[in-house]
This record gives C-alpha cells, structure tokens and sequence, in this order.
C-alpha cells in the first residue's frame, strides 16, 4: 500500500481557547476525501503558557500518491527489461535449492503435468466475456466520444481535438518537426490488438519455423482463456483427464486413460458472448445513458485484465524482448519472423522472457485531458497526466476516476491557468 504523509506545522499567538483560529487553515480536508479512500489523521497537541507559541502537528495519510512518474518510452534499439532482474532470479533459485535439501520434493502445479486448473475454470469465461462486452462497448462509446489518432506513428488522443505537442517518431517527423496529423481513432487504435499461435497441445513441441503460416493465429487473451479451460468449437484444443508421464527432462508420455469411466456429460457451461457487428451498433441516445455505458465499459476493462492476472500465475505466457510478440505456452514458438532492432544478428529468433500483464493486454497511454472544454497547452506539459486510453475514454463519458489511476492521471496537481503562472510554480 502506497502511502504520502504531508507534515503541516501550524504556528499561531492566539490563544489556545479561540476554537475559530484552532482550526483555521484544515479546510484542504474536504477536498482530500474524494482523493483517498482512506484518509487518517493524528493530531499532537502541546499546551503551553498562554504568552508562549503553540504547535500543531497534523499528519495525513492517503491510500493513493498524489501523482506517479509517467510510464518510461522504450524505443525500438533497447531491450525491455525482465520482470525480475536475472541477479534476483538466481538469489531466488540458489535459496530455494538449499531449502529443498532432505525435504521432499513438492507439488507440481497442474498446468505443468498437462491437467487444467478445474477452479479457474469460471474466471476463464468470466475474462473472456468481459473482453467481448469491452469491445462491444467501446464501438459504442466511439460514437459519441471524439478519439484521434496519428497518420505517421501509433500515438492517439482522447479528446474534442488532437493535443499540441510535437511527440511524433513516425516518418519523416523530422520535416513535421513532430508535429502529429490527427485522423478519426478505430477500436484497434484504442485496445491494441495482440495476437499469438493457438496451440492444439500446449505441452506438445515447439512451433517450428516451417509451419508459422499453418498454425491459426487469434488474440492472445482468448489463447489464455482456452488453455485455461474455455472451450471453442472453432479452435479445438487437447483435454488431458491423467497426469503425463516424465521420462526425460523435456520428454513425456500420456497416461493410459483407456481404464478411467467415460466422461459424463457436460454439465452447462456459462454462455459465451458475441461480438456485435459495425452495423449493429447503436451509440447512446441520451447523457445518463453514456454514463452507465462508461461505467460498464471501466469495470469490464478492469475485470479483463484482473482475471488475466490471475491466469498469468498458473498459465505461463513468453513475450519478445525486443518486438510485442507474445507467445501463450511454457515455451515460446521458434518462428523467426523478430524484426526488432538487429535481429539479423538473431537470424530474427526471438528474445523469450517472462510476460507482464501490459505485454498480454498493452494499456496505451493517453494524454489526460482535465477539462474537454479547455484544450492542451504545449507550454504546460509537464503539468499533465496520462492515463490508458479505455479509462480516459470512458471518464470522458461520465465514468468515475478509479483511484488507483489517480497517480498517473495527476488529478491532484493544480494546473496553471497561463504560462506565466507555471513560471513561478516551483
């Protein structure tokens, strides 16, 4: 839990009964109590001869920061940092060995012995609902809230118009002087799309690079979801009911199942949502119903990704370390189609390291825009907060800030109204 303390030290020469000028200067409480979920106060009193100066100690403390650093650029030449640094992992590897010494050996999850994971069975559905009511929301909310996104480079922004600062990489930025050319923002402008290799046995071998157009590509949450448990008439997929068999350290066996009952029937499984054509979409027809739409679009957005956390733990999932390729399995495919920065030197194999959830599902950082009727000023940049572009889309229609995006959107730093008043800020 992140925690700011702000100390105040409240030195007066009235006197101690005067409850009036006490409590002077503690009506920056109220506007707190929309910030913090949990807000709590100590107050240290010292009595002292009335001639003499009195303090107060007041110490707050927020659930939230008040703002966070912004997330970092990478570009294309740097490598994305692993989730652990290596130095931890053998620390971590090293202890675990000597606390495994005359102990006996413990168990192994079920997704490594071939079986699924029968409880996540319903959070699997659960995801993989919420990211079709998500898509289907977001064409709606596309209707009545305005979205740009750049011609020359992958930026976009949620907003009446395109923001002013000169932050474009794409081609020829150099003669724009990056200056961006806004166009009207698509779906996939606003959930970047993130395929993977949809794999009949996630055990079985490694996708060579002879068969990388044989094998179906889709989204890779829907890839999670389905080793998870979700069953797709259209993407078939092997359902073990024993543990395999080790006989080697990347070899196996399957279990002879022929004595195990038949199977019995299906019991009902929870029903699967449909993605609703372009021409079926209707956008709200009123204010009150724009915010009930937003609302349900962030708490789909945050169940999609919460879930597949969850899976992530148990559900191994490899990203690139150098391109977004993501590849959900123990092991990464062997398709040699990187094209990052020097992959002739990998003969374009892919850098495979642990995955985060922003690898699986990239939250797209936007410009947060305080006030729709106000545009951005490119002087004040520096004042501004982002925030992904579903939850700024959806505050823009009316939804709620969750706290914990507070910190990057900065909706606690005060905005200068003119240049001259961000010179004298500090």
């Amino acid at each position: 839990m992140d925690s700011v303390c702000l100390h105040s030290q409240f030195s007066r020469t009235a006197p101690l009964h005067s409850k009036e000028s006490t409590w002077q200067g503690l009506s920056l409480l109220n506007s707190m109590k929309s910030r913090c979920s949990g807000l709590g106060l100590q107050f240290n009193f010292r009595v002292l001869p009335q001639h003499l100066i009195h303090a107060q100690a007041l110490v707050i403390k927020c659930d939230n920061p008040q703002n966070a650093d912004l997330p970092r650029y990478y570009s294309k030449k740097e490598k994305k940092p692993f989730p652990i640094p290596i130095v931890e992992l053998r620390r971590a590897a090293r202890q675990r060995l000597k606390d495994s010494k005359n102990k006996p050996r413990g168990a192994v999850p079920p997704p490594k012995r071939g079986l699924v994971v029968e409880k996540l069975i319903p959070l699997a559905y659960r995801v993989l609902n919420a990211r079709i009511r998500l898509i289907n929301n977001l064409k709606k909310l596309l209707k009545v809230t305005p979205a740009y996104s750049c011609k020359w480079c992958s930026e976009i922004h949620v907003g009446p118009t395109g923001h002013p600062f000169k932050s474009c990489r794409g081609p020829q930025a150099s003669a724009r002087k990056g200056a961006h050319e806004w166009g009207e923002a698509f779906l996939e402008d606003i959930l970047a799309p993130v395929e993977a290799y949809h794999l009949y046995d996630r055990l079985g071998k490694r996708i060579p690079h002879e068969e990388r157009f044989s094998v179906p590509r889709i989204p890779a949450v829907v890839e999670l979801c389905i080793q998870a448990g979700v069953d797709l008439p259209e993407y078939p997929t092997k359902r073990r009911r024993k543990p395999i068999i080790r006989i080697g350290k990347r070899e196996f066996v399957d279990a002879d199942e022929s004595e195990l009952p038949d199977p019995e029937p299906d019991s009902p499984k929870p029903e699967i949502l449909s993605e609703l054509f372009d021409s079926e979409i209707t956008p709200p027809s009123s204010k009150e119903e724009t915010i009930l739409l937003a609302e349900e679009t962030l708490e789909a957005w945050e169940e999609m990704r919460g879930g597949a956390k969850k899976l992530m733990k148990l559900y191994t999932v490899r990203a690139c370390g150098y391109c977004p390729e993501v590849h959900v399995g123990p092991s990464g495919h062997k398709a040699q189609n990187c094209g990052a920065h020097k992959h002739q030197q990998r003969n374009g194999q892919h850098g495979w390291q642990a995955a985060i959830l922003d690898d699986l599902i990239p939250p797209k950082y936007v410009w947060h825009v305080p006030d729709v009727n106000k545009p951005l000023q490119k002087e004040l940049r520096s004042f501004y907060g982002q925030a992904p572009a579903v939850v700024e889309l959806c505050v823009q229609a009316g939804a709620e800030v969750p706290d914990h995006y507070r910190p990057t959107m900065r909706s606690d730093v005060g905005i200068p109204a003119n240049v001259r008043e961000a010179e004298m800020a500090v």
